[in-house]
């Protein structure tokens, strides 16, 4: 149905579905009820009632969709939906499928319930394990979508708590055959895992912690060690409080103890120091059982007395050589090799095949051949065969080699996060405070149990523990690590400390604001990672190729096998091609081993994700904060970029330089009122014009501003306010057009002349008469001029888009040698230009600071924050530059098209070993060479194509910045000291 005359009110008044828990069509059960969220569209382009119907019917086609309404009058959708069957997006693309163009204005679900968390998996093997777990969690009900990463080996998952909770999550992880750890729920809650040590009542300690305000839940896992979880509100209570309970509790006459578990970096940390040391243990004891095999199936053949005593018959035709090569062979392929066995069953429980069925069936197929011609020599006097047991031993121990080398890379390619992770102090001296807030006492504590409200003490030369205030002293603290620039920044009472950043000289008391996620290096952390959990496009190929991978490789080998065994049986080909210690059967055997075990599903699934966690990672430390794989790719890709100015290109700092008055009037009277109206603003000029005023009033600290009633702000023209019964206006001549106010010729030559000096000219008027004309400079970022020379080198157009007027604008465009500029634009002009820039064929990056930014960033393919902006310009980017310098915008795209250079050639590694690798594998050289690639020597390629790989990820590390912004950072800094 379409609305055509009544607005909405009326409408949702006379129909039902439309308010809360009210559905058409029949009863539905609560839970029905529960799974329902509202969104509403704005949708361009209908003109009558006519229109509505299809885009109606569109919908209601979706599953999942219980009503939806347009309204025509208002260019509005509003669904009633489902979360756990149809998206926002989807409804949106069906939408714009109708022939109209959709956006999103509100979306429920994604506000109240929509949660994010983050899991830790053991036991992946290859990418063909990580799509399948990342299948099993979409399918889950109420998964909006998941992310796996298997270089990460963590989950990403966006669910609705209100259909399913974490719990369900890693049920249906380790349903799935793996095992799976919470790292965070996504909620407004903290994770703390504690260590008990002592006999104890897990019921009767679980009772005393839930009683404790805040806590939310207590969970034990009973081990090796007794670990207990707690879930918490850590605004209200903090792990501190959950020792000291435990340890004030006796049983038995025995003291509780408890201590913080690290299951957070540092636990995954000691988790993958676990697994090396696993890996390490398990080669080094196939090592020593295979050498002894290797060295009597292919080396003392040639020593003869040795040969002749490994030739000596047991038992008929059964040899010490074959006997000493099986029992030394089976605990390597039974015992060491067990994990490809358990690897194997998980991935054919779940309708699957990954690295390790490759491995299995063909160490099965060398170790059961060749058991079999044992067996037949212990009972044959005359049976003539050779065992492979050297090809199953040595394969497991080439691939256990090559996982051991494998997880030490991966190890280091996410140093990034370890190291912002470590810039934190590992201990804090927490202060006691009385009543009149003087300190009682000091004690030194571990920075975990740091809580809210906390209050500590900061010596000289030591990190600052969390984010909070400063209420005592004076120092001067290195910012450096936020804000990339080696300059002391004064702090006094009162003002905002960052945990991890170095205080330099005095004592400081701060008080402590954001504990865990809620901190900003945490957030800097939770973000970083988010980016490498998030996949790139490209890696798209590498997920379709190896869900199919496994058994064309499997059906490859039999081919393989079956063609050579047919050919020799068939006399094809000479005998003479067959070496002397082998028939035709096993020399086909061979052949179809080599072909099974030579390929690798895992370097294909490598190959993205480790350069882009590495290329995240060095993004992080270079200051230049990469949202995801997608964002990486697009950068790459960037030919056009959008500058916005204010706090852009210039310092984002605008002071007044000058003032005209053009009516009797005392200028305290006038900035009086200019203030009071601007003081309501939140736009980077009105601030200057608001400190500009408090210099006026030096005598006063905070100087009080008279009540601005009926106060409004005319984006993109200025501000109306009503001050002590007057009406002010404050902003450009737009503003004083529209409302009729007469702009005089003296004015005029004061905004041309701020204009041509690339200053910003302001105009005020007092009940609709012009009564000053203010001129406000907001000087050039230093490095902005060689920043835009450097784009140009690297063929990318600059184009300036701004609020400010044309004259300022121009100026400063040639100031900076920008040929295209976008003057007086509004949020939504500034997002149509970059549109339009994209129709054109650019793939486009825009740069810029404020709120009015905010939709620009969003319509780029490329959005870059400046770090210094706010926090819906960050939250709106791709790519967050915490410097604020500009020269951080080339360093952003030279490292995207490093990293993606790096990802080609990661394909050529990976697709490489597997095309050339495959076919001689094969045997398709060997009717000319007489070449072979033995099973063994196949299976250690098969391991170096996934270090190769990592390793080829891993050079990222050494990237270096071009050259060009060395010189570009010098002059800045000499710039700096004049």
């Amino acid at each position: 149905m379409a609305l055509t005359s009544m607005g909405e009110e009326t409408y949702s008044a006379r129909h039902p579905l439309l308010q809360k828990n009210k559905f058409g069509g029949g009863c539905r059960s609560s839970s029905e009820e529960e799974a329902t969220s509202k969104a509403v569209f704005r949708i361009m382009g209908m003109t009558c009632a006519a229109c509505a119907g299809p885009v109606e019917e569109a919908i209601k086609r979706l599953r999942g969709i219980h009503e939806a309404v347009i309204d025509v009058l208002n260019n509005q959708a509003q669904v009633l939906f489902n979360p756990s069957f149809v998206n926002v997006e989807k409804i949106c693309e069906t939408i714009e499928d109708a022939g109209f163009k959709a956006s999103l204005i509100e979306n429920e679900a994604n506000e109240t319930s929509i949660r994010v968390c983050r899991i830790r998996i053991n036991g992946m093997t290859c990418t063909s394990c990580s799509s399948t777990i990342e299948r099993v969690l979409q399918l889950t009900n109420g998964v909006q979508r998941a992310h796996v990463s298997l270089a990460l080996e963590e989950a990403e998952v966006h669910y609705d708590r209100r259909l399913v909770g974490h719990e369900k999550l890693l049920d249906e992880v380790e349903t799935a055959g793996f095992e799976a750890l919470l790292i965070s729920t996504g909620e407004d809650l903290s994770k703390i895992d504690l260590k008990i040590v002592g006999e104890c009542v897990d019921e009767y300690i679980k009772t005393l912690l839930e009683a404790l305000p805040g806590v939310q839940s207590v969970e034990f896992h009973h081990g090796t060690d007794k670990i207990i979880s707690v879930l918490y509100k850590h605004d209200m209570t903090g792990p501190r409080n959950f020792i000291r309970v435990i340890d004030s509790i006796v049983f038995d006459q025995t003291k509780l103890k408890a201590t913080i578990f690290s299951v957070g970096e540092e636990g995954r940390e000691s988790q993958r120091q676990g697994e090396i040391q696993r890996y390490y243990n398990s080669f080094i004891l196939s090592l020593v059982c295979t050498v002894p095999v290797f060295l009597t199936a292919m080396v003392f053949m040639y020593i003869p007395w040795i040969n002749h005593l490994l030739m000596f018959k047991v038992i008929n035709m059964l040899n010490t050589g074959e006997i000493i090569r099986c029992v030394l062979a089976t605990p390597v392929q039974f015992f060491i090799g067990w994990r490809f066995y358990y690897g194997s069953y998980k991935a054919l429980r779940r309708g699957s095949a990954n690295m390790d069925v490759l491995i299995a069936l063909g160490t099965n197929a060398a170790y059961f051949y060749s058991l079999y011609s044992v067996l037949r020599a212990a009972t044959s006097p005359d049976f003539k065969g050779e065992d492979f047991f050297e090809t199953s031993s040595m394969l497991i121990t080439f691939i256990l080699l090559g996982k051991y080398l494998e997880v030490m890379a991966k190890g280091k390619t996410s140093d990034a996060i370890s190291k912002l992770m470590n810039l934190t102090p590992d201990t804090a001296v927490l202060l006691t405070l009385d009543s009149e807030g003087k300190v009682t006492g000091e004690e030194e504590i571990d920075g975990r149990l740091i809580q809210k409200n906390d209050v500590l003490k900061i010596l000289p030369g030591v990190k600052v523990a969390s984010d909070g205030y400063v209420i005592w002293g004076k120092s001067h603290v290195d910012e450096s690590m936020m804000t990339g620039k080696a300059k002391l920044v004064a702090k006094r009472k009162g003002d905002p400390v960052i945990g991890g950043t170095l205080n330099a000289n005095g004592v400081l008391h701060v008080k402590v604001t954001k504990v865990g996620s809620e901190s900003a290096l945490a957030q800097i952390v939770q973000l970083v990672e988010s980016a490498q959990l998030a996949k790139a496009p490209v890696q798209k190929l590498a997920d379709k190729i190896s869900r199919f991978f496994v058994p064309l490789v499997i059906s490859f080998s039999l081919l393989t096998w079956l063609v050579w065994f047919f050919a020799g049986k068939l006399h094809w080909y000479s005998e003479s091609w067959i070496p002397a210690s082998m028939d035709s059967f096993e020399l086909a055997l061979q052949f179809g081993i080599s072909v099974m075990v030579v390929a690798c599903p895992c370097a294909l699934g490598l190959a993205t994700p480790t350069a882009v966690m590495v290329g995240t990672g060095v993004g992080a430390s270079q200051g230049v904060l990469i949202k995801g794989g997608q964002a990486l790719e697009r950068a790459h890709m960037v030919n056009c970029i959008v500058f916005d100015k204010t706090g852009t290109l210039t310092m984002g700092k605008p002071v007044v330089v000058k003032t005209k008055l053009l009516k009797n009037m005392t200028l305290g009277e006038f900035y009086e009122l200019v203030a009071a109206t601007e003081v309501n603003s939140e736009h980077p000029l009105a601030k200057a014009i608001v400190d500009h005023a408090k210099k006026l009033r030096d005598e006063e600290e905070n100087p009080a501003w008279p009540q601005a009633h009926d106060f409004l702000s005319i984006t993109g023209n200025g501000v109306k306010a009503t001050v002590k019964g007057r009406e002010i206006m404050v902003g450009n001549k737009n503003l004083m057009s529209q409302d009729g106010v007469n702009i005089t010729e003296e004015a005029e030559e004061m905004l041309a002349e701020a204009e041509e000096m690339a200053q910003t000219g302001i105009l005020v008027s007092v009940d609709r008469e012009l009564t000053g004309v203010l001129a406000v400079s907001d000087p050039l970022k230093p490095s902005a001029r060689a920043a835009i020379s450097i784009l140009k080198s690297m063929n990318i157009v600059s184009i300036m888009v701004t609020g400010d007027n044309w004259g300022t604008a121009n100026s400063i465009a040639r100031e900076v040698g920008i040929d295209s500029v976008m003057a007086e634009a509004k949020p939504k002009q500034k997002a149509e230009k970059v549109k339009e820039l994209k129709a054109a064929g650019h793939v486009v990056a825009m740069v810029g600071d404020g709120i009015n930014d905010a939709p620009a960033l969003v319509a780029a393919d490329v959005g870059m924050a400046i770090g210094a902006g706010t926090d819906i310009a960050i939250e709106a980017a791709d790519i967050v530059l915490m410097k604020s310098n500009l020269e951080d915008v080339i360093t952003a795209i030279d490292l995207s098209r490093k990293t993606f250079s790096r990802i080609r050639l990661n394909y050529v590694w990976a697709l490489g070993y597997n095309l050339i690798g495959i076919p001689i594998a094969a045997g398709v050289l060997f009717p000319w060479t007489h070449l072979r690639l033995p099973p063994w020597f196949a299976g250690a390629a098969m391991a170096a194509s996934s270090v190769s790989v990592v390793c080829s990820s891993l050079l990222l590390k050494n990237y270096k910045r071009p050259k060009k912004l060395d010189n570009l950072e010098i002059c800045e800094v000499l710039i700096e000291r004049v």
